[in-house]
């Protein structure tokens, strides 16, 4: 039993990320960690499995969320957030997705609201099937791949010592973000987060 009286949240919170044990520590899982980040610190019981992706359903000051991580591939990410929004009834405005960005550099977590996907496919698959570009987003900064290194491989590359421990720690600034979002609006989390490099603190 959820504890909702109806199915709605105030928030749907997309974390990016490709399903399998075999992409969990690469770049492209910045928005999976992220998400686990907040599943962790706001308590999230259990996750369920609902329109292709895995559920958990939380409080934080006051607002219903739910967080989500799609398990469809990352190009196909739309489909399971334009159903969870609908079965929420949660308008794009109101969703905020997380995802790694190669134009940012490791360290660095900006928010926005919509704008070019730049080639992200996951957040293209959502722009398309929402047919909006209101959404929120957490932009996880990843780099760009060093010397002639494919994208693909680089974004999918498992990350090990301190790499690892680098992106964990941004993913730590992304779910700080969200909530700064969530309790202060975007021009506060934008005042915040924005053009702030973190590993220069």
């Amino acid at each position: 039993m959820s504890f909702f009286s109806r199915k709605e949240a105030d928030y749907l919170v997309v974390g990016l990320g490709n399903p399998g044990s075999e992409y969990q520590e690469t770049r492209h899982n910045a928005g999976f960690m992220s998400i686990d980040v907040l599943a962790e610190r706001l308590g999230a019981r259990y996750w369920k499995s609902q329109s292709g992706a895995l559920v958990a359903e939380v409080t934080y000051h006051g607002h219903t969320l739910a967080l989500v991580k799609p398990q469809t591939f990352m190009n196909l990410s739309g489909s399971a957030v334009k159903g969870l929004a609908k079965t929420y009834q949660v308008i794009p405005r109101d969703i905020i997705v997380m995802h790694d960005e190669m134009d940012l550099e490791p360290g660095d977590v900006r928010v926005k609201r919509g704008g070019n996907h730049a080639g992200h496919n996951g957040i293209k698959s959502i722009y398309e099937q929402l047919d909006s570009k209101e959404e929120l987003r957490v932009r996880i900064g990843i780099g760009r791949p060093p010397g002639r290194m494919e994208g693909a491989d680089y974004v999918l590359q498992h990350l090990k010592g301190d790499k690892l421990e680098e992106q964990k720690v941004d993913c730590q600034l992304a779910a700080d973000a969200a909530c700064v979002l969530i309790d202060e609006g975007l021009d506060e989390a934008m005042q915040r987060f924005n053009g702030l490099h973190h590993k220069d603190d």
